[in-house]
């Protein structure tokens, strides 16, 4: 996608539990009626949607508050069920910032957003990071991958270019929200990586509980 090309506003999916990153591509279950008629309308524009976090959880009377960057998804696959579920793939695109929320009749949320300090994640710019720099990172990550049960193909995850591959370890690994929040927030390729070794830094060989880094 051209930056001419991005929608000023977006509908966006605050979906607990989940973060997508750019470079990545994730399958989702859409079965609630309001997301069933954003994934709709958007199958119906640019087939884009905005994937954000909710600071905290929320009743059916308050909607959550949003975290403040969120990442821009473009869906690439897409079948309906028998049962009416959409299934579908979403591409992680380029990140954004919210500015506000739009109010309007729809029962989904949309908001303006601006993309100004990501147009590089539509670039895949040529980083100062090697692969022999995460070799450290892959046997720490594997290590506490075994330890919470996560299943990797790791040799499917070295053949991807350095992009796709920190940015999937990012989404994949074990690491609390607010964690997963910080890297999707790194400015680059680099400090991203640079972000996972910390994270990685402060769990220990027999205790792998979360914590949040500042």
């Amino acid at each position: 996608m051209k930056k001419s090309d991005l929608p000023k506003i977006i509908p966006v999916f605050p979906l607990s539990n989940f973060i997508i990153f750019p470079y990545t591509t994730v399958p989702l279950n859409i079965f609630e009626p309001r997301y069933i008629d954003m994934i709709n309308d958007s199958m119906k524009s640019n087939k884009c949607i905005g994937m954000i976090q909710p600071k905290n959880s929320s009743n059916d009377l308050t909607p959550p508050e949003l975290h403040n960057v969120g990442c821009l998804g473009k869906i690439t696959s897409f079948r309906e069920t028998e049962d009416g579920r959409f299934l579908i793939e979403l591409k992680g695109l380029i990140r954004f910032k919210t500015l506000k929320e739009i109010k309007l009749s729809k029962k989904y949320r949309e908001y303006e957003v601006v993309f100004n300090n990501f147009y590089h994640d539509l670039d895949n710019p040529k980083e100062e990071v090697k692969f022999s720099d995460l070799e450290l990172i892959f046997k720490d990550l594997k290590t506490l991958f075994e330890k919470r049960g996560f299943i990797i193909n790791w040799k499917a995850l070295e053949k991807q270019s350095l992009n796709e591959t920190i940015n999937a370890l990012a989404m994949a690994s074990p690491f609390s929200l607010e964690e997963k929040q910080v890297l999707l927030e790194a400015e680059n390729l680099n400090i991203r990586k640079n972000k996972i070794a910390e994270i990685l830094n402060t769990y220990t060989n027999d205790n792998f509980n979360n914590t949040t880094l500042q």
